[in-house]
């Protein structure tokens, strides 16, 4: 195929190829070609052109198919284009004259037909160059229209309309010819023809004037007679040429100026021409004329031209535009619901449905997307005037009692149906509005609620449940107005029981109220449903009470019990006891009874009974749907009693309907509808007893063909493969048009669905209008499923028996008969095999396959697509069932010999689909034999051209059975693909089912080769040519399945699909009228958007740039002004598809994902463009004034600073409410994309910077002003989501912008000048008609503001702490507002929030003075000049909380009581309090959990910081202020005498309450993803046990210490954060602490009882007493000491022996440590430290060897550290560890001194091994080692530190590092060397003073000749100094005297003379002033040893005197210079007098 890609044909490589590869290399050449023209030389195609000329035509004569041609004529065309187009003639001369031949042979047809479509390509593109030619070339078109058969006339049609679309109004002259034939083309017989001349007659009516004008009459009538008989694509493209008509035949004449006298106005000529068509359908003639015959009646219009009209009436509105339908709505909606009012549409209830729906759809495709939500609203009021105006007048009518003025019978009809118009139209209106219709209800000139609730009275039983679904969207849109609504209409039916239409109209609204809840999170008042129960019971006593009312009343009462179960079990489970009653009173209590009763009552009677128990099982049906939770054994058994009695009624019935007749009848169908129904939500094992009854019964049904209504598409669709339901011809299931095209397939005499068929389906769950069937249609569906449920249960003799009665049936039928009873019967035999083949039934029975066998091939060949379908399916479900494998092969092989045998289409379809389906459920084909005959036959039925219908079949089945192979097909992979290519350039275009299926194919080899596309082959390409033939196909569903194709193969081979064409490919189907395309197109976009989303936006912006002018130019606006992620932005607005808005969703997720932080100004000004532009038509939303002026100490109202409007020119207009949900989502996600990228986004100074270098910097930072106005704009949106989302978004704002400063401004942050704009947002939250969910929500907010430290001035904070104030003072009084408008949770909901949010900004008030001292809550930004933000003042935010504090504690102890009371297990559920707690009741506990759950935390570390700050003092203070009841809950307050509890049991209750639920919470396996609670329960018991009489309490409570190590070693373990550990460690640390306590008072207690002279007794008190045994599970010890092993050995693995080998100094390096390590390390030293302190003498001896083992390894691990300021903390705490272990009462006890000394010996041997061990560590600290071997030798005592050789070896260590030659470790060293001097062991300073006395001094004296360089070794000289003046000092007398001299000796030596001083070393002189003042401070005090020393060296005398002279004269010299300083007056006068 590369052969091909060259500018001229290489007829070489061509002509090797066989036929079919030369058609597909001929096809790939053009394809390049037509890629290469547009950017080639012009000069080099014109040297080509003759030669390319040449060869195109040479194709053109070469028969080419369909694709071919359309490539061909496309290349003719640029060709001329670009290179010479006065050439174009002699091709053009060629084409007439192919046209013109006389061959009519099946052979020339190809060459005729691409020389027709080359005539239109290159017309098309030279236009007007070839005007001098078009009138012959159109005059031999029309000519060989006339002759030509379809695909002629197609073409022909085609052709004419690209040279209409060249010419333009150049065209004139044929205009009329053109005219007169495509009228006649446009009711061909030909689908594809009728298509043709209707898109050529679109293209003539944009410059011929008469067609609308002149002839628009006889064009409307043509296009009523094209909507005869077709399908959709010709209803789709003819009512887009009536309606773009029709438009611009109304825009015209309102250009024009009035004529004279009274005229209609066009809009009614237009209405009047199309309602005309809906009356009387395609006959001729005018409306007028027509009208006697219309209103006398006639025959019906087919459906297929009401549907068309109506489709053609949507596109007439769109055209207009929304601006026209504002003006005109009132205009237009009279004349569209004035279509009802002819009875020739109404005059069967069937037609009035469908009217009524064709009026519905008219409206929602206009009103619901054309115009934006203010228009609606407006709309809305418009309809509720014509409701109030149909309702006046049929109430005037039945009151009037004036015959003359009553209105006739037949205009009340006319009324009701325009009634039920408006109601679904309004009642859609108010659910698209959502919240955002609470203006409209509350607006008293439209008067909604008044006018909709009066229409429940109305006599017709559909208008009143019309008006019910209204109301029902009313409180689905505003939840709250559910409970109003409800309390309207139980008050209105309670005062109107004795009006039938009462009953009904408010029970059915009731209902409708009830079954909205489903939709509403807030609900409704629990209470309601106990009402709603009592009303039913009332309504269904009553009912024997009033004949006249029995009907209704019993009715009414059921309906309101079957949607009183919606609630749900939470409701149900509190009045089931009341409902079971109902259920048994309602049936026979024996079949006795039952069979006594039927004797009695007349036929109303047993309408009425019938219509009871009907109602009985739907409220069951209803239970049993929405409380499954409820059904449980004993629960089933109460119901099986009524179910009995219910189901042996089923065999009187026969004899009462023939007893009583029709009226019996009617309601005996729904009896028994009911019952199948419930029956089949049982288990069928329950009522098997009663399987013979139901067999017989359902037989009865099945054969006696009493719902003939019902069409087998109705009934079989459901047991049809999902994947064959191409087959079925319904190409609207993916369309726009869905909701009236089923008007089409509800089939004759069946009607279309209406409430009025079925009230109870008022309250089912889906929120489109319930449009039920018939009874007597879904009586059939129910029959056939409840028979399909107790198939598998039947024993085989009985299938098999009922298997062949259905035969013995058919063959008594005959024609229609016949098909409707086998339609039936396959259908139940297939839900049969399906229940079967689903469940674990076991396998169908070897005799009951053969008459199964026998009624599915006989189907198999019917007449009928979806029975065919649902038999191919059967087949396939009945291999299954069997499980055979010679059954398979057996049912394969009689497909095959009847493909052999049968002729017919239909016959071989289905056999042909059956093979290919019948290994759909057998997990693939068992042989490749059955496999490679399978797909022989399909190949041969796949080519058979002569009938096209068998084509699709086989090829649909051959693309199921390759996929069923999988793998295994890969052999029949290439000639499949060569079949599938071969025959998508030979199909005629106008087969698009046979080119569909081909696409189908082409997908399922697309998925079994899977990666294998990535290797070398020819597969690739030819995938790539077969998308690329669908991709140019007219037809919408194939370049659907191209899309499909093409993505799939990027999903295997992403690298081989070119975006740069793709891509534009999608762009341009983006906005296509057909949904099924669009929805490809986002899923491939969704695709390619995850891996490439910058490119795909690139390519689009690419092709709107290089081509300009394209049909679509709507979306080039788009893309080139917002980019392509705003055409999706748009795109999402205008949909409702639900599948193609989340595909949409997700799409431009991946986009912002991608290129957000990249082009970041680009998408938040297309997320605030979004947002800002419904702000023009809802609320003024304004920019903020930042300064604000203050009166009476406070600011200004921030109501009153908003007044700007939306920002103008925006690209969206009148966006949805859900579309700025979602583009606020989107900048949330934006926000959370910037912070894990560049800091500078949140660095207000760097981003300055940065942007001053970088111009195209982007950074968030910049662009806060725009996310507080969005975020403002959003919160103050009348759409509740909205609210929430914007709240939500200002949230994430100050969370992540509240600590950055102000540059401009230091000690100022950035949102400090954006408060004003806070208040504002938040202020509307708060007021009394705010949802409980906002104004929780706000809660959130306001505390995140308040702590977030941005405002630090308290008058400007109080207008925030206002709201919560107020919200609070809500709360208290809560439980004395009676009156309810949700459930009662949200109560809870918003008490939790406001209790949470005070929690929250209580914490942050008593931890602000301690933020130095924790770890920084704000942002650290890099630069270190920057002043931090001024937070607030603790103590000032404790002063506003200090005043609700008491009330805020009571209320907090309560919630977290509530919560652990809800947290109880199951078990304990009796004992919860029966009125539930403070703040929910026992009704809502369910749904009360929730809230406690995400609120409890921050309550309970607020209430330990209070109980912290009161240090568990209980004050006496009056709760009166309290206004809530008091509870169980009120933790000890009351103030009843009788329930008077000390402090001791108040102070306990609250420590357990709140260790309790902290610890439930962290040993909760659940809390796994909840840091922010675990980190809330950690300080919550941190501040706890901070107050000693808690950890007093724990202390005491052995057990309870060693359960709560327990849970924090949990937490050790499971979680990695630092935090955590380091707050788990803290509280290790206090246990440990309260451990001490506890044993320091024992001892303290023991010491006065026993008295001083035993004390050496008393250290026995600890853990591990006499025995020393420390058992794990109950010591504090071993559990702290686990605890601090698995922090110490995660850190530093190199201690564990385990991890690291049997080698206890392992060579591999230790692993690298952060700060948070170090300080993990030293928490865990800390406690390892204080252990022994708590154990007995025994038990410290047990546990020192593990302290010792984990220090001394520890500090070893230290040394191999890098250094630093962390690792030298982490040391230092290492040996205070050290020294608290040597220090520890323990090692003097009596009973231990003795192991202690031993143990401790070890450990200093030890530290000897590791100095003295062979390996060398980089880095090592000397020092350290050395300060760890002072420590032991101070202060391990003698029997450790003098005990040989241990203290030889001592010395020697500290005599190597006497001669170290680094000055700092000699100078620590003579440090060190003091402090041994000094120790309390005298031997062990004796023993280091002879040992390294002299090294000391003969260093000293070695420095006379070696004189201080540098600091360091003059400090080290020093240190040598102080450390011999030590020795000196410490020596006994006698030898103080023999060393003095020497002291006095050296520090002589240090000094200087005069000359040498001058030229010293600073470091020099320093040793030589040092040593003088030494000098001078010991001469005074030893002046005797002074004066003989003195007298004994005269030299060094002398030396002194000139040395303390000298430093007189020094003196002096400064001396003089100072006082001549200070005597300077100052430079700057300071004024002291002010007057």
């Amino acid at each position: 195929m590369e052969l091909a890609h060259s500018l001229l044909l290489n007829e070489e490589a061509c002509g090797q190829l066989g036929e079919h590869q030369r058609a597909a290399f001929i096809f790939k050449w053009l394809s390049f070609l037509k890629r290469l023209l547009p950017a080639a030389d012009r000069v080099e195609v014109k040297q080509n052109q003759k030669n390319l000329v040449d060869q195109l035509t040479r194709v053109l004569m070469g028969s080419p198919g369909p694709p071919t041609r359309q490539l061909l004529s496309q290349c003719f065309a640029l060709l001329y284009k670009i290179g010479d187009p006065f050439l174009a003639t002699i091709t053009i001369d060629k084409c007439s004259d192919i046209i013109r031949s006389k061959d009519d042979s099946p052979s020339f047809l190809p060459t005729r037909l691409a020389a027709i479509a080359c005539l239109g390509a290159i017309y098309e593109q030279l236009g007007r160059l070839l005007d001098k030619t078009f009138s012959t070339v159109v005059a031999n078109l029309i000519k060989t229209l006339k002759s030509a058969e379809s695909q002629g006339r197609y073409e022909i049609m085609l052709s004419i309309e690209k040279i209409l679309r060249g010419l333009g109004p150049s065209a004139l002259p044929c205009h009329r010819d053109v005219y007169k034939v495509a009228r006649i083309c446009l009711t061909d017989r030909a689908m594809p023809v009728r298509c043709a001349a209707a898109k050529c007659l679109l293209e003539l009516q944009r410059e011929a004037v008469f067609l609308w004008t002149s002839e628009l009459e006889n064009m409307t009538n043509i296009c009523f007679r094209a909507f005869e008989g077709s399908n959709y694509d010709v209803r789709e493209i003819v009512s887009k040429l009536l309606g773009t008509m029709l438009a611009t035949a109304l825009m015209a004449k309102q250009g024009t100026a009035p004529r004279q006298g009274p005229r209609r106005s066009s809009l009614e000529e237009v209405m009047e021409l199309l309602w005309g068509g809906f009356l009387r359908g395609g006959g001729g003639g005018s409306f007028l004329r027509a009208s006697g015959d219309i209103l006398k009646g006639g025959g019906s219009v087919s459906r297929d031209v009401r549907v068309g009209i109506t489709q053609a009436c949507v596109v007439f509105i769109s055209c207009l535009g929304s601006k026209w339908l504002e003006c005109n709505f009132m205009t237009l909606l009279a004349l569209v619901l004035e279509l009802v009012s002819y009875p020739r549409v109404t005059q069967n209830p069937a037609e009035a449905a469908c009217c009524r729906c064709c009026i519905s759809f008219i409206l929602r495709a206009t009103v619901g997307r054309l115009l934006g939500e203010r228009s609606q609203v407006l709309a809305a009021k418009e309809i509720c005037r014509v409701i109030a105006k149909q309702k006046m007048a049929v109430d005037a009518t039945l009151s009037d009692s004036n015959m003359e003025t009553r209105l006739s019978a037949t205009d009340v009809v006319v009324s009701q149906h325009i009634l039920v118009c408006t109601l679904q139209e309004l009642g859609g209106l108010i659910l698209g509005l959502g919240s955002t219709a609470e203006s409209l209800l509350q607006d008293p000139s439209a008067g909604l609620l008044d006018a909709v609730t009066s229409v429940l009275l109305d006599p017709s039983a559909v208008v009143r449940l019309t008006a019910a679904w209204c109301l029902r969207c009313v409180s689905v849109a505003v939840p709250a107005q559910a409970a109003m609504l409800m309390d309207r209409c139980l008050e209105r039916l309670t005062a109107l029981k004795s009006c039938p239409e009462a009953v009904a109209g408010y029970s059915a609204a009731i209902a409708a109220l009830l079954g909205a809840v489903q939709h509403c999170p807030l609900g409704i008042p629990h209470a309601k449903g106990k009402v709603v129960l009592g009303l039913a019971e009332d309504l269904l006593r009553s009912a024997s009470q009033n004949s006249r009312l029995a009907l209704q009343r019993t009715q009414g009462g059921w309906l309101l019990l079957s949607a009183l179960m919606t609630l749900g079990p939470a409701v149900v489970v509190h009045h089931l006891p009341r409902v079971l009653l109902l259920w048994k009173c309602t049936f026979p209590l024996s079949i006795q009874e039952l069979h006594s009763e039927c004797g009695r009552g007349d036929a109303f009677t047993w309408q009425v009974m019938l219509e009871g128990r009907a109602g009985a099982l739907c409220a069951m049906k209803s239970f049993f749907l929405h409380c499954r939770d409820l059904m449980n054994d004993e629960v089933i058994g109460r119901l099986l009693a009524p179910l009995t009695c219910a189901i042996a009624l089923l065999t009187q019935l026969p004899a009462l309907i023939k007893c009583y007749g029709t009226q019996v009848k009617n309601s005996s169908v729904v009896f028994r509808l009911r019952i199948y129904e419930v029956l089949s939500l049982f288990p069928p094992k329950s009522y098997e007893e009663s399987f013979g009854i139901l067999v017989k019964q359902l037989l009865s049904d099945l054969t006696s063909l009493e719902s003939p209504a019902c069409t087998g598409l109705t009934l079989l669709l459901s047991f049809c493969h999902a994947s064959d339901a191409p087959l079925l011809g319904l190409a609207t299931s993916d369309t726009d048009h869905l909701f009236i095209e089923e008007q089409l397939h509800s089939g004759s005499g069946a009607g279309a669905g209406s409430l009025e068929h079925d009230p109870f389906t008022i309250h089912q769950q889906p929120l489109d209008v319930p449009l039920p069937l018939p009874p007597l249609c879904r009586l059939s569906q129910a029959t056939v499923h409840l028979f399909g449920l107790l198939f598998p249960h039947m024993a085989g003799a009985q299938s098999t028996q009922i298997l062949d009665q259905f035969s013995e049936s058919l063959k008594q039928l005959k024609a229609s008969r016949q098909q409707n009873a086998r339609i039936h019967m396959v259908s139940a035999l297939c839900c049969g095999l399906k229940c079967l083949g689903s469940g674990q039934r076991g396998l169908l029975p070897e005799d009951t396959r053969k008459p199964a066998l026998r009624l599915l091939l006989g189907a198999l060949e019917s007449g009928s697509e979806p029975l065919r379908c649902a038999a191919a399916e059967g087949l396939a479900r009945l291999v299954q069932t069997a499980d055979d494998a010679a059954f398979t092969v057996s049912i394969t092989q009689i497909n095959f010999d009847k493909l052999k045998l049968v002729r017919d289409a239909a016959s071989r379809s289905g056999h042909a689909l059956a093979l290919g389906s019948l290994y759909r459920y057998m997990g693939g084909v068992s042989s490749p034999q059955h496999l490679s005959a399978c797909v022989g036959i399909l190949f041969t039925l796949s080519q058979d051209s002569t009938a096209p219908e068998v084509q699709v079949w086989a090829l649909h089945s051959l693309s199921l059975l390759i996929d069923c192979a999988g793998a295994m097909s890969h052999a029949h992979v290439e000639p499949t693909f060569s079949l599938v290519l071969r025959l998508l350039l030979t199909v005629p275009s106008a087969q698009v089912e046979v080119l569909q299926s081909l696409g189908r194919c082409l997908n399922a080899l697309i998925t079994t080769l899977g990666p294998d596309l990535q290797a070398e082959g020819p597969f690739r390409s030819l995938c790539l040519m077969g998308c690329a033939v669908m991709q140019d196909s007219s037809d919408c569903l194939l370049q659907a399945q191209a899309i499909s194709c093409l993505q799939q193969l990027h999903m295997f081979a992403p690298h081989y699909v070119d975006l740069s064409s793709l891509v534009p490919c999608l762009c341009a189907n983006l906005c296509s009228s057909y949904l099924s395309l669009r929805r490809a197109v986002v899923a491939c976009l969704r695709q390619l958007a995850q891996r490439e989303a910058v490119e795909v936006s690139e390519h689009a912006v690419a092709l709107v740039k290089d081509l300009p002018r394209r049909d679509n130019s709507l979306l080039d606006i788009t893309i080139k002004e917002i980019g392509l992620e705003g055409a999706l932005f748009s795109l999402l607005d205008r949909e409702s598809d639900p599948q193609l808005c989340q595909d949409l969703r997700e799409t431009l997720n991946h986009m912002l994902g991608s290129m957000a932080v990249a082009k970041l100004s680009h998408w938040l000004k297309l997320c605030k463009d979004v947002l800002s532009a419904s702000a023009a038509e809802t609320a003024t939303v304004a920019a903020v004034e930042t300064h604000q002026e203050e009166e009476g100490g406070d600011r200004a109202d921030d109501d009153s600073i908003y007044t700007c409007t939306a920002e103008s020119g925006s690209p969206f207009s009148h966006p949805r409410w859900s579309t700025r949900v979602f583009a606020t989502k989107c900048v949330c996600r934006i926000i959370a994309q910037c912070e894990s990228g560049d800091r500078a986004h949140f660095n207000m100074a760097l981003a300055q910077e940065r942007r001053l270098q970088e111009s195209a910097g982007d950074f968030l930072v910049l662009y806060l002003a725009d996310l507080i106005r969005m975020a403002f704009m959003a919160a103050t949106d009348p759409s509740k989501p909205l609210r929430i989302s914007g709240l939500q978004m200002l949230l994430i704002i100050i969370r992540k912008f509240a600590a950055l400063p102000e540059p401009e401004f230091p000690g100022h942050v950035l949102l400090e000048q954006y408060q004003a704009n806070v208040g504002a947002a938040l202020r509307p939250a708060f007021t009394a008609d705010t949802p409980p969910d906002v104004t929780a929500k706000a809660c959130q907010v306001c505390s995140a503001w308040i702590a977030s430290g941005v405002v630090s001035d308290l008058l400007d904070l109080r207008r925030v702490h206002n709201l919560l104030t107020s919200s609070l003072g809500k709360v208290q009084a809560i439980k004395e507002v009676q009156s309810q408008l949700y459930n009662e949770s949200t109560v809870t909901m918003e008490s939790l929030a406001v209790l949470k949010a005070w929690a929250e900004v209580y914490i942050v008030a008593v931890q602000s003075p301690n933020q130095d001292e924790k770890p920084a809550r704000l942002l650290q930004l890099s630069d270190p000049s920057a002043e931090p933000p001024v937070a607030p003042a603790g103590t000032g935010l404790l002063r506003l909380v200090q005043a609700n504090l008491s009330m805020l504690s009571r209320l907090w102890l309560a919630a977290l009581q509530d919560h652990a009371i809800l947290n109880l297990p199951h078990e304990y559920a009796v004992q919860l309090p029966a009125t539930g707690g403070t703040f929910y009741t026992a009704e809502t506990a369910e749904q009360a959990r929730q809230h406690y759950c995400s609120s409890w935390a921050a309550i309970l570390h607020a209430t330990a910081l209070w109980l912290n700050s009161m240090g568990f003092i209980v004050l006496d203070e009056d709760p009166a202020n309290l206004s809530r009841p008091v509870t169980p809950t009120s933790m000890g307050q009351s103030t009843s005498l009788a329930s008077i509890k000390s402090p001791e049991d108040i102070n306990s209750e609250r420590f357990y309450l709140i260790l309790g639920i902290s610890m439930e919470f962290l040993c909760s396996p659940h809390s796994d993803s909840q840091m922010e609670n675990i980190t809330y329960c950690l300080h919550t018991l941190h501040a706890l046990f901070d107050v000693p009489w808690p950890r007093s309490k724990i202390g005491n409570d052995q057990t309870l210490s060693v359960e709560l190590l327990s849970v924090l070693h949990r937490l050790i373990v499971t979680r990695e954060s630092p935090g955590v550990q380091l707050a788990v460690l803290e509280l290790v640390r206090q246990v440990v602490c309260a451990a001490q306590e506890r044993v320091r008072e024992k001892r303290h207690s023991a010491e006065v009882d026993d008295g001083a002279a035993e004390k050496e007794t008393l250290p026995e008190f600890g853990e591990g007493h006499d025995t020393g045994g420390l058992v794990p599970g109950k010591s504090v010890v071993f559990g702290a000491l686990q605890l601090c092993l698995c922090i110490l050995v995660r850190k530093l693995p190199r201690l564990s022996p385990k991890l690291t080998g049997s080698n206890p100094v392992p060579s591999r390096p230790p692993l690298a440590l952060w700060h948070s390590d170090y300080q993990l390390i030293s928490a865990a030293l800390t406690i390892l430290s204080e252990l022994p302190s708590i154990c007995s003498p025994e038990g410290s001896v047990s546990i020192l060897p593990s302290v010792l083992y984990l220090l001394m390894g520890v500090h070893r691990e230290l040394l191999l550290q890098p250094p630093g300021a962390a690792l030298g903390l982490a040391v230092s705490v290492t040996l205070q560890a050290l020294q608290v272990v040597l220090l520890s009462p323990m090692a003097h006890a009596e009973k231990c001194q003795g192991a202690w000394a031993h143990l401790l010996r070890c450990a200093l041997n030890t530290l000897m091994d590791f100095w003295d061990s062979e390996e060398v560590f980089h880095g090592v600290n000397e020092i350290s080692r050395l300060t760890i071997l002072t420590i032991f030798l101070r202060l391990a005592g003698p029997e450790v530190a003098a005990v040989q050789p241990l203290l030889a070896r001592s010395i020697s260590k500290f005599q190597g590092c006497l001669e170290c030659k680094d000055p700092v470790v000699l100078s620590q060293t003579y440090q060190l060397l003091l402090s041994v001097f000094q120790s309390p062991a005298a031997v062990v300073a004796v023993s280091f003073i002879q040992a390294l006395g002299g090294a000391l001094v003969g260093h000293l004296q070695a420095i006379e000749k070696s004189r201080p360089q540098n600091t360091e070794e003059m400090q080290a000289v020093l240190a040598g100094v102080q450390a011999l003046e030590t020795l000196v000092s410490t020596a006994e007398e006698e030898h103080r005297s023999q060393l003095m001299p020497i002291l006095l000796h050296i520090l002589i030596s240090f000094l200087l003379d005069e000359n040498a001083l001058s030229s010293a070393s600073i470091a020099a002189r320093s040793l030589h002033e040092s040593a003088l003042q030494d000098l001078m401070r010991i001469g005074p005090q030893h002046s005797a040893l002074f004066k003989a020393l003195m007298v004994s060296f005269p030299s060094m005398k002398a030396r002194l005197r000139a040395a303390i002279t000298g430093n007189r004269e020094n003196m002096k010299a400064k001396a003089a210079v100072y006082p001549a300083l200070s005597k300077k007056s100052p430079t700057i006068q300071l004024k002291t007098k002010f007057l």
